[in-house]
């Protein structure tokens, strides 16, 4: 077993470490950093050498806000929840297949690691189906029953 090198005052974009956290359940070495924004996170060693993890998060959330500000039809949309989702509070991205999809089935996707597939619908921003199943046919079955029964679908 290696021993771990330590990071305390190094700079990894905008987090400092500031000393050694608890060890992951896998024995890798954690850190306690601080953000250039003020917040403290423990982050993993590898990920702060490999260039992964660079910020609390606020990095991501400035990204976004800056999309929110510069896309129109965000802008546009803005605070119109109707929108957004259905009358029954079906979130819309979950009734379309999007440019991501894999499957060429809405709410299945695969766990690359497992293998397994997964069948997910939400509503009112709570999931009424997040299952796995070791059959892509039993996941496109399971959500096809929880379309029939929660959004009415024929």
């Amino acid at each position: 077993m290696t021993r771990a090198v330590d990071m305390t005052g190094k700079r990894f974009g905008r987090l400092v470490v500031i000393k050694r956290a608890k060890n992951a359940k896998n024995g890798g070495a954690r850190w306690l950093c601080q953000c250039d924004c003020g917040s403290t996170k423990v982050v993993d060693g590898t990920r702060l050498r490999s260039g992964v993890t660079k910020s609390c998060g606020c990095i991501r959330a400035e990204m976004a806000k800056e999309r929110f500000r510069k896309d129109p039809k965000i802008r546009q949309n803005m605070r119109h929840k109707e929108f957004l989702y259905s009358p029954q509070g079906i979130p819309y991205s979950t009734l379309k297949k999007s440019k991501r999809n894999r499957t060429g089935q809405v709410g299945v996707s695969q766990d690359q690691q497992t293998g397994k597939w997964f069948a997910r619908l939400m509503v009112n921003n709570h999931y009424v189906l997040l299952k796995s199943f070791t059959n892509f046919d039993d996941a496109v079955d399971a959500r096809k029953n929880a379309e029939k029964k929660y959004l009415f679908v024929k």
